[in-house]
């Protein structure tokens, strides 16, 4: 049974300004503090975050085919989750 675990690599001009959470501002001040992120420091963020979860859905999907069933669930991903945060 084969999974797609291919993902849009993001070398494609992303800027951080790009994804939603970049209008969630830190600390409770009500001044206005523009977020900002190295552009290396955010290649790196994102291609552990892709990693993570290509590992997590590989996991789940090696659940998902020892219980014979050929779509990974919500219990799949909870029962490889704690494993994976120990790993990484």
């Amino acid at each position: 049974m084969q999974f797609d675990t291919s993902f849009p690599t993001l070398d494609k001009g992303i800027t951080f300004q790009d994804w939603p959470w970049s209008e969630v501002r830190a600390g409770t001040s009500k001044k206005h503090r523009p977020a900002s992120a190295n552009a290396n420091a955010l290649k790196l963020s994102c291609e552990l975050l892709r990693v993570f979860v290509a590992e997590a859905i590989q996991r789940a999907s090696t659940i998902a085919e020892a219980e014979g069933v050929s779509k990974i669930e919500a219990t799949h991903l909870e029962r490889i989750l704690p494993q994976l945060l120990l790993d990484f």
